[in-house]
């Protein structure tokens, strides 16, 4: 068993063959105010020096970069942790996957495939990520997925010209367990 493979989706590290989709990705701008905001243009010889090191770059703590494959080994997007408190046993994460790859489950194997590493392996104990509050598909998604609408932080984003809340959802390990004990036994897909 490949403890990163799943039914949809496998997660691996970044290569550098990478930098071809990431500049792609880069180009559709909508991905970019999802996740952050509307960034310039960048040249595709960034792209390759930013995935080049990327790709030797030693973790930070638990912080970590994961792409996302489908079964056919292409490249639908990434998933990283970040926040990561050994401390508290609190992380956040951040994932994107590329549009046309939408609503496949890729996004949901992905999510809990990270989230049972963390629970199960590193001892995490409770999960946070950020939305827009303009990104319904991303708030349907972790609905769906169990988690728990914690708070909202009015107007912390400025994007496309507005204002936006940003909504923080969370999940603890007792509620992901309660969820999800047939899917620590492989069963992932949504």
């Amino acid at each position: 068993m490949n403890y990163w493979q799943g039914k949809l989706v496998r997660l691996r590290a970044i290569e550098p063959a990478d930098a071809e989709a990431f500049f792609a990705w880069n180009q559709d701008s909508e991905v970019g105010r999802n996740l952050d905001f509307l960034w310039p243009p960048q040249s595709l010889e960034w792209v390759r020096r930013w995935v080049a090191e990327e790709a030797v770059r030693r973790p930070s703590g638990d912080e970590m970069r994961w792409i996302i494959e489908n079964r056919a080994g292409e490249f639908v997007g990434s998933i990283d942790t970040h926040h990561c408190d050994r401390r508290t046993g609190c992380f956040r994460y951040a994932i994107a996957v590329r549009r046309e790859q939408q609503r496949t489950g890729y996004a949901s194997e992905s999510i809990l495939m990270v989230l049972r590493y963390f629970f199960e392996e590193l001892r995490y104990q409770k999960v946070t990520v950020d939305i827009h509050a303009d990104n319904l598909p991303s708030i349907a998604l972790h609905e769906r997925l169990g988690f728990v609408l914690e708070g909202r932080l009015r107007r912390m984003v400025f994007s496309g010209g507005k204002h936006l809340d940003e909504l923080h959802y969370g999940m603890t390990a007792e509620e992901f367990e309660g969820l999800y004990s047939a899917a620590a036994r492989g069963q992932y897909a949504m």
